[in-house]
């Protein structure tokens, strides 16, 4: 309820149906799965109960949302839909248009509020940060003060994920939904967890802790992007008033960075939505094959591709929901470059594992760590590398991967390099299934001759111009890697 502008101005408007649609369509789109559902769930049955304190519960109904609102208008005469502006899939954006058509048709007002840092029918990027500073720096929108009961209309159930035909989604360590868990999450990270963020977020354990780990409550509305970032504002000034210089300051600049990221990549699918189906660049149509490897892509799904690193992320994210933003942009660059899949399969994988999927923020990046866009400069992780890099004493692989707990430490990232591998290996667990340095160097030669093409740099000139950043570089360094495109944003930016 706290920061909902809809709410507040129908409450102004006259008495209020505060009404949730599971529509079981959505759910059926190959990004949705049963561990989102299941968070968002637990979010209703605490906002039901809040809605219940201030005098009309949250309406729930399952369906289609024209046959909904119809049901409601012929039961209750005509009425005003108030909600906020969404930047969702490509099924959400063409229901808006349906609606729409629907809503002139029977005569019926819609309005659409603002409620994150993403313009509507922008033709630049100029002023794009400016603006997304006045609107966070806007008050935080307070709760109607009570709701005047409707009586006799049925609350309706808050449906299952089997209810809404999704597949059994086990994810024992999933985030709990709900605001008040979301407010928890968010005070332990600027007052208690978050000392450490800025050095730890790459780290796929450490950031399991020190990372905000708030991003499934801003996907699903628990909490607003405006609350989150004026709260860190409020702790960045106590910091600076006591002269704190024990890494909390740095941390928080660094946070605040994240949260501008967030928007910058969903106004990219605002602005563009074929991003979610094509290559954001024309030159990449048809570099790699359409039709997936299902043996290969399995084995990465599922996290038995040989290289342990990459398993145990995808084994600890599928268990947990969440994983840290460089481990994401591994896992997307891996299935890309060196198992050489068109990103969208690989992305709908992604999309289904992550709690915390936001459309703008997954498509816009699976593109970016595919090197599809065309003005970012390609990233092909060494997966072996990763793991020296991130866990130099094989803790987290063995966590995930408990196949490999005999490996001796030295050896945990790449058992076959150990004289006892035979033991293990093509037996517990899988010899690689490529060779990672000859798939990146093959990746990379085709990667780059695409940047060779006539009139490469013409169409990628066009695609800078409405889609990167306007922000001023830093320093000189910053300005030299900003002139060569080398604009290196992370894999969904879990914060």
């Amino acid at each position: 309820m706290q920061d909902h502008l809809a709410l507040t101005r129908a409450s102004e408007h006259g008495p209020v149906l505060p009404l949730y649609i599971a529509e079981p369509e959505l759910w059926a789109q190959p990004d949705a799965s049963g561990r989102q559902w299941e968070f968002i769930a637990e979010c209703l049955t605490e906002l039901r109960a809040e809605l219940a304190h201030l005098g009309q519960p949250l309406i729930l109904r399952t369906g289609e949302v024209i046959p909904v609102l119809e049901t409601l208008r012929q039961e209750h005469g005509a009425f005003h839909l108030w909600s906020h502006e969404e930047t969702g899939n490509g099924w959400t954006y063409a229901r808006d248009l349906k609606l729409a058509a629907w809503m002139k048709q029977a005569g019926l007002r819609w309005t659409e509020l603002q409620d994150e840092g993403v313009f509507r029918r922008m033709k630049t990027r100029e002023g794009w940060a400016r603006n997304w500073d006045n609107f966070m720096a806007q008050q935080v929108t307070e709760p109607p003060r009570a709701l005047l009961p409707l009586p006799h209309i049925p609350l309706g159930n808050i449906p299952s994920a089997s209810d809404l035909g999704l597949k059994a989604d086990p994810c024992p360590h999933r985030q709990k939904g709900g605001r008040e868990t979301g407010l928890d999450t968010l005070y332990s990270f600027l007052h208690e967890r978050g000392q450490p963020y800025r050095r730890a977020m790459s780290s796929p354990s450490l950031g399991a802790v020190h990372c905000s780990r708030l991003s499934p409550y801003l996907a699903w509305g628990a909490l607003s992007l405006r609350e989150v970032t004026q709260s860190t504002w409020a702790r960045q000034r106590e910091l600076k008033a006591i002269n704190q210089r024990d890494g909390w300051r740095g941390s928080m600049s660094s946070f605040v960075g994240r949260l501008h990221w967030r928007n910058h990549f969903m106004q990219k699918l605002e602005d563009e939505p074929r991003i979610e189906f094509k290559n954001l660049h024309s030159a990449y149509d048809g570099l790699r094959p359409k039709d997936a490897d299902p043996i290969i892509l399995s084995a990465w799904e599922t996290g038995e591709t040989g290289l342990p690193f990459v398993d145990a992320c995808m084994r600890s994210l599928n268990a947990t929901g969440w994983l840290n933003f460089r481990m994401r942009a591994m896992l997307a660059a891996v299935s890309s470059y060196h198992l050489w899949q068109d990103w969208q399969r690989p992305g709908r994988h992604l999309a289904r594992q992550f709690t915390d999927y936001e459309p703008g923020i997954h498509w816009s990046q699976m593109q970016m760590q595919s090197g599809t866009t065309g003005i970012n400069t390609p990233r092909i992780y060494n997966p072996v590398k990763q793991g020296y890099d991130q866990d130099p004493s094989g803790e987290f692989v063995r966590k995930w991967v408990p196949e490999l707990g005999g490996i001796p430490e030295e050896f945990i990232q790449e058992p076959w390099r150990w004289d006892g591998g035979g033991t293990i290996l093509g037996r517990a667990y899988p010899w690689p299934i490529i060779d990672h340095k000859d798939a990146a160097k093959t990746a990379r030669q085709k990667i780059w001759a695409v940047r060779k093409t006539p009139k490469f740099k013409d169409t990628a000139s066009g695609i800078v111009e409405k889609h990167a950043s306007r922000s001023k570089p830093r320093n000189a360094r910053a300005r030299k890697k900003a002139a060569k495109g080398e604009n290196k944003g992370q894999m969904s930016l879990p914060l």
